[in-house]
This record gives structure tokens, sequence and C-alpha cells, in this order.
């Protein structure tokens, strides 16, 4: 049952997310990832298995936060087009840096263990109960505030107001929040924090993001739940990683998508 539960929590949390982001930044390729918060969350983790110091979810927390508190100063220094590019590279170097961690593994066993949650499988393998229930809490306050931030973003968006620094640091903190309650338990997801609410978007085209909330959601708890029952059950031979196979299973979807639109 924890399994389907975070199932739907990633469904939901991710794709909320990466609209928040598009939105934020008036850009269709905004994305959780963006900035390097995916990246982050997986460097949190891997220190959090290799040196025993902490919980998965307390070390993602943690490394997401600070790369949350870098990519805001950036931001108010560079445009926004800039701020996507310093994004890639800034994730690829926080990318670079889990890689280090996790090859220099004390141990075969815990090299296994963080590859195995890197798949995304939802095993929930050295998860705690305290990791469990952080995340739930991170999940609640990021929800809460997408909700209630809703025309702020939306009015942003469109062009009708721009949002201070401060509110631009709050939403990028509640998204961290998001991201880190999904990423930290279940590992990195591809695809649905900024291939489902484009997918949205190509299917409503209203600018309420409420609509882009459900409709996102709806799609990529969908997409997690075929995929998650097919690694799990299906008797393929192989391991199936969701993140991977999901992504392999959307993407007629899109192609679909974008020639009809």
């Amino acid at each position: 049952m924890l399994s389907i539960l975070f199932v739907i929590l990633s469904g939901i949390a991710l794709p909320i997310g990466g609209i928040q982001m598009q939105y934020l930044w008036r850009n269709q390729l905004g994305d959780v990832y963006s900035l390097g918060l995916g990246s982050a969350a997986c460097l949190g983790a891997a220190i959090a298995t290799m040196s025993g110091l902490c919980s998965l979810t307390v070390g993602a927390f943690i490394c997401t936060l600070l790369c949350t508190l870098v990519s805001f100063i950036v931001t108010l220094k560079v445009s926004t087009q800039n701020l996507i590019t310093f994004g890639i590279i800034f994730g690829t170097f926080i990318g670079s840096l889990c890689t280090i961690v996790v090859t220099n593994a004390p141990t075969g066993d815990l090299l296994k263990q963080y590859y195995l949650w890197g798949a995304a499988n939802f095993k929930l393998e050295g998860v705690t109960g305290s990791d469990i229930a952080f995340a739930l809490v991170l999940f609640a306050i990021g929800i809460a505030y997408a909700i209630s931030s809703h025309k702020k973003l939306t009015r942003h968006f469109c062009g009708e107001i721009e949002l201070s620094n401060l509110q631009k640091a709050i939403s990028l903190l509640m998204i961290m929040f998001l991201v880190t309650s999904a990423v930290s338990i279940c590992g990195p997801i591809g695809f649905i924090s900024l291939g489902v609410p484009n997918i949205s978007r190509i299917i409503c085209k209203s600018t309420d993001i409420r609509r882009h909330y459900i409709i996102s959601s709806s799609i990529a708890i969908g997409l997690l739940l075929v995929t998650y029952l097919l690694a799990e059950y299906s008797n393929l031979g192989v391991y199936l990683p969701i993140s991977a196979t999901m992504s392999i299973i959307a993407l007629p979807l899109m192609i679909l998508l974008f020639i009809k639109k």
C-alpha cells in the first residue's frame, strides 16, 4: 500500500511542481529538474546512503535547500533564458558530484541500495517511518501553497503582475518541498515533471493553473500506475526501472499530441 501511496504522491507532486516552474519563469522548458533541484536531491540521498549521517529524506532535503538558495541568488542576476542555461550546467555539476560520491561507495551493498533507489521502482528500500512522515509533511505544505497561490501564479504567467523576489523565493522553496517529498523516497522520476505539464497545456488552452494541476496530475498518476504495474508484475526476465520504462511508454503519446496540435 505504501508503494501505491507514493506512486500517487509522485504523480501529483512532480507535475504540479513542473507546471509551477513553467508559470514562474513563463517558459515551457521550466521543470523541477531544470535548476538542479532533482540532481541535488540525488546528491543528498547519495551522501546519506554512503555515510549514514542522516536519513535519505533529510539528506535530500538539505542538499535541495542549498541548491534552491543558489538558484534564487542567480535569478536576481540573469534573464529567464540564461537562468535555464545556468540550471542545466548547474545540474550537470551537481550530478558529477553525485557520481563521485556513488563511485566511492564504501561497500557494494550501499552501492546496490543507491542504484535500486535511483531506479525509482517504489520499493522503499532503506526508507524509515520518519522518512515517510517527513516526506508527507513536505508534500502537504507544497500542495497547500500551490493551491493557495494559484491566482498570483496565473496572473504572473499572463503578464498581468510581476512577482516580487520574495514571492519567487517562496515559490521556489515550495516547489523544492514537492520535489523532495517524491524524489527522496522514490528516486528521480523523469518526464512527468516536464513532459506531462506540456501535454496538459496542449490539451487545455486555459491559462488557469488549477486546471493544469488537475489534468497533469491525472495523466501522471495514470502513467505511473501503468508503468508500476508493468514493472512489478510483468514476467519479461529483465529489471524495468520505472522512470526509463515510463518515458518509453509516454513517447508515442507525446509524438501524437504534438503532431495533432
